[in-house]
């Protein structure tokens, strides 16, 4: 096990991201912060590092403690052994609400009736 790895192969391997091309656009836009500030790609990764990640779906973000690196993408079990969950119990709380919102929103993707509707009721034939 290397005591150092880029960033965006370690948040593939620990499947934060699924495919590589993914973490490096997170990194790119500066959505992967260590100690508050962005990351880049390719940089250096050690165990301790703390790390900022955002959910892929719903606000917020995942509070991460780098515990291992892994070059190669592993099975769940071992690529969580590789860190430390530290996200403040209230921000999970607030994605589960958040995403029992979305499920009580609708049934999903509007009819063209219930879009007729919608227009309507907005004016946009007026």
């Amino acid at each position: 096990m290397p005591d150092s790895l880029r960033a965006d192969k370690w948040l593939w391997a620990t499947r934060f991201f699924k495919t590589r091309s993914l973490a490096v656009k997170a990194c790119a836009a500066g959505k992967v912060k260590r100690s508050g500030l962005p990351v880049k790609a390719a940089t250096e990764l050690r165990p301790g590092d703390l790390l900022e990640i955002p959910f892929p779906e719903g606000p917020g973000h995942r509070s991460i403690r780098v515990i291992g690196c892994i070059e190669k993408r592993l099975g769940a079990p071992e690529a969580r052994a590789c860190y430390e969950e530290t996200t403040p119990p209230e921000m999970l709380e607030a994605l589960k609400a958040w995403h029992q919102a979305r499920r009580d929103a609708g049934p999903g993707r509007p009819t063209k009736r219930d879009r007729r509707e919608q227009d309507r009721i907005r004016g946009f034939w007026e």
